[in-house]
């Protein structure tokens, strides 16, 4: 029997699925993986390979060994080429195909219910684009803080490097995002801390050392230490070089 090519589509929902895939569960007993599997009728080791052939186009896991790793074709590049162009549009077309492909509507996509009444397109694509963020970042960062090692979800934030109002296409993209707990996402937020080049901790000269014994514990107790990296999707050095000179408090 001749091999089916994969489609447009397919791909899309694949690398959908491989941006929410930790990278240690990329295999063919993922239930995940299999539910897509069977959604357009194909095994899941297939499906686990083709994830794995996007972690080539990944140079966060250059080197590492997966299965199928070394093999992809032209039109698994070109969707990771879209994506890199406008996440934000190609994080939502994903969703949407995926919701299509299961039966369910793009507003019930997240778990949170949207307020009655009409909703406008706009709103259902942030929410819906936020959801994918969260889940890609949690993945990445195998749902720990990067500073802190916090590893409980509902303390956990995923939190944009570049602001999500000022880059418009990067808001999804997994490399403008870090996991960070919620007391170090609103300091980063708020430009108290940064990192470095190395992805160092820097801390802001506005805040002093020694005069909060609850700062010195949380905040100063990790400058200079680097983040955990993620698994996948290292944070962009363009984007970290952004808050340093723009959101940071010097």
């Amino acid at each position: 029997m001749a091999t089916r090519n994969w489609t447009r589509d397919q791909l899309i929902v694949a690398f959908n699925l491989y941006c929410r895939t930790p990278f240690g569960r990329i295999h063919n007993r993922n239930p995940e993986i299999i539910e897509l599997a069977k959604a357009i009728g194909r095994s899941p080791s297939a499906v686990s390979w083709k994830l794995a052939n996007f972690s080539r186009l990944d140079p966060s896991v250059t080197g590492r060994n997966l299965s199928g790793a070394t093999h992809g074709s032209s039109l698994d590049q070109e969707v990771w080429n879209e994506f890199n162009r406008d996440w934000d549009r190609l994080s939502f077309e994903s969703e949407k195909l995926k919701a299509k492909l299961f039966g369910r509507s793009i507003e019930a996509v997240e778990s949170n219910p949207f307020p009655e009444g009409k909703v406008r397109p706009t709103t259902v694509m942030a929410r819906v684009n936020q959801g994918f963020f969260r889940a890609a970042i949690m993945a990445a960062y195998e749902t720990s803080c990067c500073i802190t090692g916090i590893k409980t979800p509902e303390l956990l934030r995923a939190s944009h490097i570049v602001p999500w109002s000022v880059d418009t296409k990067n808001r999804t993209n997994p490399k403008n995002g870090l996991c960070l707990n919620a007391l170090h996402d609103q300091a980063f937020d708020c430009g108290y801390i940064t990192l470095d080049d190395q992805l160092r901790v820097l801390v802001s000269p506005q805040l002093r050392h020694g005069v909060n014994v609850g700062l010195d514990e949380m905040i100063f107790k990790f400058k200079g230490h680097p983040i955990q990296p993620p698994k996948q999707f290292v944070p962009d050095p363009s984007f970290i070089s952004y808050h340093r000179d723009k959101v940071f408090r010097r």
